[in-house]
């Protein structure tokens, strides 16, 4: 029987692929093990910080909070625009939380009907998960406490205090200051791709007319964030106050407006329709761009129902429209002031001499509101002779009227950090040419008319205060200055626009026709200031709204409110020394020496009485009585002091 063999050879090669196998595994879980002792070592090591602020984050979250709004001053320090504590009521969508059954129990301690429980649900739905939609703004104490003290039985529902923008003069300075407003679609879409996360915040607010809009960026300021403790699912347990980021507030606005003036134009108005404005004439400050009547910004805060929004919407005073600037008007006789120096700057003689009978035939029978008689230019200004500015306009040309007029800002738009501005029209042949090319030519008819600031002359109240501005400073071509500081930098001042290219004694024959008009001519009865020696040069406007006699009555003073002519009256004043220059505009007011003119004396005066230098000539001390010679040289026996003393045996 034969023995099995044992080949060693066979043993051998079977033990050595064992050996090498184990040693490549064992290689290649060394190397792993060492790799992932090298990578927990880095980890723990070297990015411990990194791993520490995510295991934070897991634990805690930052919400962003809006910064404070800037505020809005007056040069004076008064507040325009500020913001004030409010307590607001919040809903957020959340897992198990049901947002229709929640407004319903909302609705018992807080005044929600139906109709805006519908707009909430809607807006609630929308939102992004836990993300807060505002339910109610400006709520009681009661109804304050009444929501947090069930805040356990109410899942998703925050009441917290917040800040609101307040308004303190209401629609006095609406048009200038505009409104700030909840955050809407096409907000977001006009900020870009990458908006600023801040407009999503439920509290925040964004402007929308004004400085609000104009200078958003800088009033908004730079949000910040409050640090909170979550659980798992998100929801905040507590806050961590040393964690938060403060936010830094916006910065200060101060507007060159002088908050006693806009409010003393305001009172005049009354329910007028129409618009003021107030212009330093040595640095072009604004110190009134008053426009009425006008609207209570805080309701726009808060949000106007669809009735409210309409009854504005619809009154034919236009509350809404920003008449010192986007509305414009023919200027009426105002518009003189620039024909007679055109005129002069032109070659004309001042002495020539019109006659006016009331009416003149050229084409057609032109009218002239009374019988004035033989008139050169100074008298044709202050009486506002229409017959002689037909007769001159013609001599002109129209082009040579609206050069000048040019230069003194009329038909121009001015930067003064505020949109809405209307350029307005001068008119002249290079127009008639653009506008109807099926007429192109400019027909010597149409020249009368705008010799008295009709036909084609559309401007607004706020370029008219700057030509009046120009005419008393005689220098300098000013541009109005609504922005003096923004964050404490000044702004570039109204007198740093160049020299004014018209002769200089022909602005000072203007200003002297322009004195007149207060003394002997059309506003003679109504512009005194009753300031002693301080006087107002003026010139008076009434302006045909749609046709010539479509309001009735003397200069369309009757009638339908909407057919009456429009009244004008700009000024500056002291007329010797001019600091200001005013233009006031009542819509539909009819004369302009009787609706207009006496408004613009009780805003100039108010805006004298608070110069200090202009006081000084109104208040001077009463002259020292001559003393008998008895009472004279008679030393005080305290101080040495002459002092007036009765003689002896006389009673003092």
């Amino acid at each position: 029987m034969t023995q099995p063999a044992i080949f060693f050879e066979e043993v051998n090669e079977r033990q050595g692929a064992f050996h090498r196998r184990s040693i490549l595994m064992g290689a290649f879980a060394g190397v792993g093990m060492a790799a992932l002792g090298a990578r927990l070592a880095y980890l723990q090591l070297f990015e411990t910080q990194r791993y520490e602020k995510l295991a934070t984050s897991n634990q805690f979250n930052f919400k962003l909070m809006p910064a404070p709004r800037g505020i809005i001053v007056d040069r004076n320090g008064a507040i325009l625009a500020a913001n004030r504590p409010n307590f607001r009521l919040m809903v957020a969508r959340d897992k198990g939380m049901d947002p229709e059954a929640t407004l319903h129990t909302l609705a018992e301690y807080v005044p929600l009907d139906e109709t805006r429980q519908r707009r909430l649900l809607k807006d609630i739905n929308s939102a992004p998960k836990r993300a807060p939609v505002q339910v109610m703004e400006d709520m009681s104490w009661e109804q304050f406490s009444a929501i947090n003290v069930r805040a356990p039985e109410l899942p998703g529902v925050t009441a917290d205090m917040g800040e609101v923008r307040v308004y303190p003069h209401g629609g006095a300075f609406a048009h200038v200051i505009g409104y700030v407003a909840k955050v809407n679609k096409e907000d977001v879409e006009k900020a870009g791709p990458h908006p600023d996360p801040i407009m999503l915040h439920p509290s925040f607010r964004i402007g929308k007319q004004g400085v609000e809009k104009a200078f958003d960026m800088d009033l908004r300021g730079k949000a910040g964030a409050k640090k909170v403790e979550v659980d798992a699912n998100g929801r905040e347990v507590r806050e961590d106050a040393q964690g938060d980021i403060p936010a830094t507030p916006g910065k200060v606005i101060e507007l060159t407006l002088d908050a006693d003036v806009q409010l003393r134009a305001e009172e005049v108005f009354g329910e007028e329709s129409g618009a003021a404005v107030v212009m330093d004439v040595r640095n072009g400050d604004l110190l009134c761009l008053f426009s009425g009547p006008s609207f209570d910004a805080n309701r726009f805060v808060r949000g106007l129902t669809g009735a409210e929004y309409r009854g504005l919407a619809q009154y034919d005073h236009k509350p809404l429209f920003n008449k010192a600037l986007t509305a414009t008007y023919p200027p009426g006789s105002t518009f003189k002031t620039m024909v007679a120096l055109a005129a002069l700057e032109n070659g004309y003689d001042p002495k020539t001499v019109h006659v006016c009978s009331g009416h003149w035939y050229f084409g057609r029978m032109w009218k002239c509101d009374a019988v004035h008689g033989a008139q050169d230019l100074h008298h044709a200004v202050a009486t506002s002779c229409d017959i002689y500015f037909y007769q001159t306009a013609l001599w002109l040309g129209p082009d040579r009227i609206a050069e000048t007029a040019r230069k003194f800002g009329l038909g121009e738009i001015f930067d003064i950090g505020i949109p809405g501005q209307k350029k307005g029209l001068v008119p002249d042949t290079a127009y008639k040419k653009r506008r109807f090319p099926k007429d192109p030519k400019w027909h010597p008819g149409e020249t009368p008319s705008m010799g008295i600031g009709q036909g084609y002359t559309n401007l607004n109240p706020l370029q008219l205060c700057v030509m009046t501005a120009r005419i008393a400073n005689g220098e300098k071509s000013l541009h109005p200055r609504l922005v003096r500081a923004i964050g404490g930098v000044e702004q570039k001042s109204g007198a740093a626009w160049g020299d004014l290219p018209v002769n200089k004694d022909n602005l000072h024959f203007v200003r002297e026709a322009m004195a007149a008009v207060t003394t002997i001519g059309t506003a003679a009865r109504v512009a005194d200031l009753g300031l002693g020696n301080v006087k107002m040069a003026g010139k008076t406007g009434t302006a045909q709204a749609y046709s010539y006699g479509a309001g009735r009555g003397v200069h369309g003073t009757a009638g339908a409110w909407k057919l009456r002519d429009h009244a004008w009256f700009v000024a500056f004043a002291p007329y010797d020394d001019p600091r200001y220059a005013i233009s006031v505009l009542v819509e539909h007011g009819g004369f302009g020496a009787a609706a207009a003119a006496p408004r613009a004396r009780e805003i100039m005066r108010t805006v004298l009485l608070k110069d200090p230098d202009v006081m000084k000539r109104v208040v001077r001390p009463a002259p020292m009585p001559d003393l008998p010679p008895e009472m004279q040289n008679q030393p005080d026996a305290a101080d040495g002091v002459v002092t007036a003393q009765a003689p002896t045996g006389k009673p003092a």
